[in-house]
């Protein structure tokens, strides 16, 4: 697989850390909608999930070694159509506008790693033995979308008439030395996940919306060749803290609802 970002790493340790079994797929359900609120339409989408066991050769120095996920948001098109009042969305103002690639998915504190549990495993040198490990992730969307326009009154009609949704991804499987930054890039993949749901506000609550697609996902690829890890997928800020919700009216100029909670350190 190759060391990256040094050229310090022994290609002879990089080379012996070896993927036995890499198992990737997304839930074979549909997206689920939940009506029970007379405030937001809440849906779920089925889960994305990888796990990978890795065997890591002896240590034989005193360091640590981290095996596990890092994922990267590469494109979000995020719709609540409100018939002809407008629409909102949830934009990621740099990768809308094109000025990087890619955005970290991580947890927002366990940086690059897109989390701290079953997600990562630490060898810490030297070791006399192999040792095989696992490492697993998941990923789902579960969010609330108003009935009414994010910018109306408490008790405004419903108004809600549609959401789409398209999102993908970027997952690595890396090994990386936690003293010198070295990372071996061990598995790329690539997944997606969309939703269409559509939805009548004149139908009494638990009758307006109806999946339309997908009914089932497209399975994620485990590519043939790793891909390098953008930069901004490796640092602050994560996708869920640099987004932000827009109001576009169809006949006035766009308010932002919600601001992203990050802001960069002048």
């Amino acid at each position: 697989m190759g060391c990256v970002q040094s050229g310090s790493c022994k290609p002879r340790f990089c080379d012996s850390i070896t993927v036995l079994e890499l198992n990737a797929s997304i839930d074979q359900n549909p997206t689920t909608i939940d009506e029970s609120s007379d405030v937001v339409l809440r849906y779920r989408t089925p889960y994305f999930r990888a796990s990978a066991q890795v065997l890591v050769p002896p240590v034989l120095k005193k360091e640590i070694w981290t095996v596990g996920w890092i994922q990267a948001c590469n494109q979000m098109d995020f719709f609540n159509h409100y018939g002809n009042e407008g629409l909102s969305s949830w934009e990621l103002s740099d990768l809308r506008a094109g000025h990087v690639a890619a955005l970290s998915d991580s947890d927002g504190v366990s940086y690059p790693w897109y989390g701290s549990t079953s997600e990562i495993f630490t060898v810490v040198g030297p070791t006399r033995r192999d040792t095989q490990l696992t490492v697993s992730m998941n990923d789902n969307f579960h969010p609330s979308v108003t009935w009414s326009v994010p910018i109306a009154t408490v008790g405004s009609p419903a108004q809600l008439t549609g959401i789409r949704r398209d999102q993908r991804f970027t997952t690595w499987l890396v090994a990386r030395n936690e003293g010198t930054g070295e990372v071996t890039l061990l598995r790329t993949l690539r997944w997606r996940m969309r939703v269409r749901i559509d939805v009548d506000p004149r139908q009494p609550l638990g009758q307006r919306a109806r999946l339309l697609e997908p009914l089932l996902q497209e399975q994620p690829q485990v590519l043939p060749k790793n891909e390098p890890i953008p930069p901004n997928a490796l640092d602050k800020p994560n996708a869920n803290d640099a987004q932000m919700l827009i109001w576009r009216p169809s006949s006035a100029q766009p308010i932002m609802v919600i601001p992203p909670k990050y802001t960069p350190t002048p």
